[in-house]
């Protein structure tokens, strides 16, 4: 049995369902070159049959990216696996996952099936995938609940189809870690012809044991674990690449050596990308990309730290990404500088996306003293990874005032090719600013949620704003940053305002509003 585990990333298309996950096409494509970077072994880009979005999304990163695999997901029948293939039959290494699930509730209420029906279903639907490609995985949804003897049946007649990675989901999180990899050694010591397919595990986080149910699988011979960035999913979300990668790493001697191919360093500036794209900072005590996660401040662990890093930090923060920033770029650096520090920092953008985030570094750089790398990744997604705009901020004046004095607000924006000015009055500062842009679109969608974060220290630091709207059956999440919080904050909320414009559109093209 080899050492080397393989790293599905489902955050593009698990992740994704995430509430509030939602990301456009430029923004997978720029997150799938980073998984690249990132050394991950497969990704899986997007559930094609599920919309026309979704798979003209996984077309684009199929080929694209030619360093990985790329999977897509089907369920058991020949629309969706005919659709998959379509979606990623340009890639470098096409594999196609097909799911079918096997607990005793799913077959009754779900897919109201016998399980003699099901593993008919299994041999006749892995079979046709394999006319298509060798790399086919099968997964049992709900593998956890289900009957162990049942899925030793399943799999073999899954291998026995063509089936080159067995995958067992704990798909509502239910297992428990010992129990899971008990589970794992029983199938593989049970299912016929387990040798010729690589068993692999996809945790959900519902019970917080996601990460812990993954190693375990992984002690116990499984060979490919199914993470996702940050733990983003499904309800509670899925089991942490980062954790998984970094517990593997840090306790070779639990795990018997065993490894993935992953290049750390880059763990930190992945998530990091990730939480921009979606506008969900990465909560301070997050495990191994955390703010907190190197930071001490109890007088003993100050000075032990003092003494000896090791007394109480098992990993280095270099070894996930993250270094401390210098400042690299200001008012005098020339457009060369802040191509090779964005190069440095992973970007590689044409000459128009440079010209547009110089701009906004000269622009940066006229207002706070110190410009640090999180500013320019901030700057990059806000200036070129985006939709393109049908409304555009032009100028913004906004007044506050005590003593129940209303705020007020004069915005100037464009709306496709016109001009337009209007004032208003609201509850606070950015209540008027809302409220006036809402006139100016003659949309008026339901605040959901409204965030500020600080990119790094200081009181001239970059204000980070989330904003996500509801309008109808449509959601979208704006984000924007700035120094001043009230442009940021009337950015986000017009950033917004353009992804519900291009759901509009998609709707109006036939595609699903999930994308």
């Amino acid at each position: 049995m080899t050492n080397r585990v393989i790293v599905f990333d489902t955050t593009l298309r698990d992740g994704e369902q995430s509430p509030g996950a939602t990301m456009n096409l430029q923004e997978k494509l720029r997150l799938a070159k980073q998984l690249e970077m990132l050394g991950v072994d497969v990704i899986e880009a997007g559930f094609p049959a599920s919309s026309n979005g979704d798979f003209e999304s996984v077309k684009a990163i199929a080929s694209t990216v030619k360093k990985v695999q790329v999977a897509a997901l089907a369920r058991a029948n020949q629309k969706d696996i005919d659709r998959a293939w379509e979606a990623v039959k340009d890639a470098s290494n096409p594999r196609i996952h097909v799911f079918i699930a096997t607990s005793p509730i799913h077959m009754e209420y779900k897919l109201r099936k016998t399980p003699e029906e099901v593993l008919e279903q299994v041999s006749k639907w892995v079979a046709y995938t394999a006319q298509y490609t060798k790399n086919v995985e099968f997964s049992a949804e709900d593998a956890s609940r289900s009957d162990p003897d049942f899925l030793v049946k399943v799999f073999s007649a899954a291998i026995a189809a063509g089936a080159t990675t067995i995958n067992v989901p704990d798909t509502v999180g239910y297992a428990q870690p010992e129990e899971f990899g008990s589970l794992i050694r029983y199938l593989i010591q049970n299912t016929k012809d387990s040798d010729k397919a690589i068993f692999s595990v996809h945790c959900h986080n519902d019970l917080g044991l996601g990460t812990a149910n993954t190693l375990s699988a992984l002690a116990n011979g499984a060979r490919q674990a199914e993470l996702t960035l940050c733990g983003i999913g499904e309800r509670a979300g899925n089991s942490s690449l980062e954790e998984v990668v970094m517990a593997l790493r840090t306790r070779k001697d639990i795990y018997g050596g065993i490894d993935t191919g992953i290049v750390s360093e880059q763990l930190y500036p992945s998530c990091r990308l990730l939480a921009h794209i979606i506008g969900r900072p990465i909560s301070a005590t997050k495990p191994v990309v955390g703010g907190n996660a190197f930071a001490h401040e109890a007088g003993i662990h100050q000075d032990g730290m003092l003494k000896n890093r090791q007394t109480y930090e098992i990993l280095t923060p270099e070894s996930v990404g993250r270094k401390q920033t210098d400042l690299v770029i200001g008012k005098h650096s020339g457009r060369n500088a802040v191509r090779t520090r964005l190069e440095q920092l992973g970007y590689t953008l044409n000459e128009d996306q440079l010209n547009d985030v110089f701009k906004a570094v000269k622009d940066l750089a006229d207002k706070k003293a110190s410009v640090y790398d999180e500013d320019l990744v901030a700057l990059v997604v806000s200036e070129v990874y985006r939709i393109p705009d049908r409304y555009r901020l032009i100028n913004l004046s906004v007044q506050t005032a005590m003593s129940g004095m209303p705020a007020t607000a004069a915005v100037e924006l464009k709306v496709g090719d016109d001009l337009v000015r209007k004032a208003s009055f609201g509850v606070g500062p950015v209540d008027a600013v809302f409220n006036v842009i809402s006139k100016l679109v003659g949309r008026t969608p339901d605040l959901e949620e409204f965030s500020i974060s600080s990119i790094t220290g200081g009181t001239d630091a970059i204000g980070e704003v989330t904003v996500r709207l509801k309008e109808g059956r449509l959601t979208a999440v704006g984000r924007s940053s700035n120094p001043d919080v009230m442009v940021a904050s009337a950015k986000a909320y017009v950033d917004a305002l353009n992804r519900l414009d291009h759901k509009d559109q998609e709707l109006s093209h036939g595609c699903s509003a999930e994308n």
